[in-house]
């Protein structure tokens, strides 16, 4: 069971049929989490039959490979390297992966060196293991192997500033950007450009070795340039763009000289891009998605169909700002026990997705506890009508909760703790709201990453 707080959660329900309504959406919470339980999700798609590796539809013959190296980083990052060793064994050569905090104890390896790194800021310590994969792959020949294991948080976990730029301005700027309201696109579009790892350059380093890339998806649409901001992978982005977003979100003012100076003198060519598609380090390189976000929501649907739900899933693409997301799901609501369309009642409605917050106040929270209280805001007074948004990795922005959990009641309870809803979303502090309401959903790092998942439920 992942949900720690499962009792009180429930006690907070203010009718039999809200607590049925939230027991099921705990169980969704628990059973979207573990589909994309990194392990499994390894042996699933790799097998070691009889000296050949097997990965997905593809197969390699051992026998005609002399190292075999293993790089990457994110939050599922250290299971999975972990279960690669299970595979491989001493066939591995060695290699370094960079993991979260905390995250190196909980996982085994002998021959894969775990780094402890900062997530969603960069620290030295992932700079050092960022600078110990490029060392591992440099110099490799054509019959080496190279896989990167890569998930959600590998942006932050595998850093390696460009020349002439500090660890610490490159944190101010991706502070920057990440409060700016931009899209994980657009920010890892300037962290690419502001890198030596990212943006298909560990696969510069490593060419000619073959690279196969095992990735758990953590971006809308499993774009391969994007998770982790492509270290294997050709970048299409450019300098232009990087400073294309950077004025967009009119943060021009705010980024460190150094940046912005690297930056225009890429977009004026005296810099090297990124490699591009068509670029010859790509030639021998293998990419294979073996968990995302579509995992996530097939589970959530099965529960709502095994409790005699009619489901539907809104989308696979959710994104934009958190709050309008969730007023959104709040008409859709008012939709179903209205129409009845799009699926009549009793209906589980699941998205999938990742938002965005515009960040204008000083409070704390997540984008999952503010599309929360925004659709808690519209479903008030609406009964037997309760929505759960969560984080699969068990972390909603910089808090120690996943998401939360509201009802028709949720308001009505807020007033009287003397709780005013729409002050709390003004100034983007929806994580004391909920703590108030002791509706908040903790799992903890759950291990795994794969986006986010958003439910509403009408019995």
């Amino acid at each position: 069971m992942l949900v720690k707080n499962e009792r009180q959660l429930l006690e907070r329900a203010k009718t039999p049929e809200l607590r049925k309504a939230r027991g099921i959406l705990i169980e969704i919470v628990n059973r979207a989490i573990s589909s994309a339980d990194p392990s499994s999700a390894m042996r699933r798609r790799l097998r070691l039959v009889e000296g050949r590796l097997r990965v997905g539809a593809h197969e390699f013959d051992l026998s005609e490979v002399g190292k075999i190296i293993v790089v990457g980083g994110g939050k599922a990052s250290g299971n999975m390297a972990e279960v690669l060793e299970e595979i491989l064994g001493d066939r591995i050569t060695g290699g370094v992966v960079n993991v979260p905090e905390g995250a190196a104890s909980r996982c085994e390896t002998r021959k894969i060196k775990l780094v402890e790194a900062g997530h969603p800021l960069p620290t030295e310590a992932g700079v050092g293991g960022a600078e110990e994969m490029i060392d591992l792959v440099s110099d490799l020949e054509p019959q080496d192997l190279v896989i990167c294991l890569l998930s959600g948080g590998g942006s932050a976990l595998v850093t390696l500033p460009a020349e002439g730029i500090s660890l610490d301005e490159l944190r101010e700027t991706t502070q920057l950007l990440l409060k700016s309201g931009a899209t994980i696109q657009e920010v890892n579009a300037v962290r690419k450009h502001l890198s030596r790892i990212k943006g298909g350059q560990l696969a510069k380093a490593a060419y000619p070795a073959k690279v196969i890339t095992l990735l758990i998806s953590d971006v809308v649409g499993d774009r391969l340039d994007t998770i982790a901001s492509g270290p294997t992978y050709p970048d299409s982005t450019t300098y232009s763009d990087a400073l294309a977003v950077i004025e967009r979100y009119e943060i021009l003012k705010k980024v460190p000289v150094s940046i912005l100076r690297h930056l225009r003198l890429g977009a004026e060519g005296k810099v090297p891009e990124t490699p591009k598609p068509g670029e010859k380090y790509f030639l021998n390189t293998l990419h294979e998605v073996i968990a995302s976000n579509a995992d996530a929501v097939g589970a959530a649907a099965e529960v709502g169909r095994s409790h005699g739900f009619n489901v539907s899933v809104l989308t696979a693409t959710m994104h934009g700002e958190a709050r309008e997301v969730g007023a959104h799901l709040a008409a859709v609501a008012k939709d179903v026990m209205e129409t009845g369309k799009p699926v009549s009642r009793p209906a589980l409605l699941i998205s999938g997705g990742e938002t965005t917050v515009t960040v204008k106040g000083e409070g704390t929270g997540g984008r999952n506890q503010e599309l929360a209280l925004s659709a808690a805001i519209g479903i008030s007074g609406l009964r037997n009508v309760a929505v759960a948004s969560f984080s699969t990795d068990g972390i909603d922005g910089p808090t120690d909760a996943a998401g939360a959990v509201v009802d028709g009641f949720t308001i009505e309870r807020a007033r009287h703790l003397m709780l005013d809803p729409v002050a709390y979303l003004e100034r983007n502090d929806s994580y004391s709201f909920f703590k108030g309401l002791e509706d908040l959903l903790v799992t903890g790092p759950t291990g795994t990453n794969v986006m986010d998942v958003t439910c509403l439920i009408l019995i």
